[in-house]
């Protein structure tokens, strides 16, 4: 932009890149951020690590575990609506899908 004439000028700041001074000045903030910017992932990551380290995980707790999934798995296969199961476990109907998607389900003919 610099090339074609274009400048930033800042009522507010006294920053005006059209001079020498307003350029370095726009510079060093511009480090000065990028500067800031790496050491909070720094910071982030670090901070990660020591938690991996101490065994704890991140995310969201997952919505249903192993033993429920089995049981939902089975009362599927054997017919029972996602509606119901859902009220049943205290999920939602999406979670269920996402979990079990309609294609993996095998009804059993009784």
């Amino acid at each position: 932009l610099h090339e074609r004439g274009a400048h930033f000028h800042s009522l507010t700041d006294s920053i005006d890149t059209s001079s020498a001074m307003g350029r370095f000045f726009f510079h060093v903030m511009s480090a000065l951020a990028e500067m800031e910017r790496e050491l909070i992932v720094e910071r982030t990551l670090a901070g990660l690590a020591a938690a991996r380290a101490q065994g704890r995980l991140g995310g969201r707790p997952r919505a249903i575990n192993k033993h429920e999934q089995e049981q939902i798995s089975r009362l599927l296969e054997k017919g029972h609506p996602r509606q119901q199961l859902a009220i049943i476990f205290g999920i939602g109907v999406s979670t269920l899908y996402r979990y079990f998607p309609a294609s993996r389900i095998k009804k059993r003919m009784n």
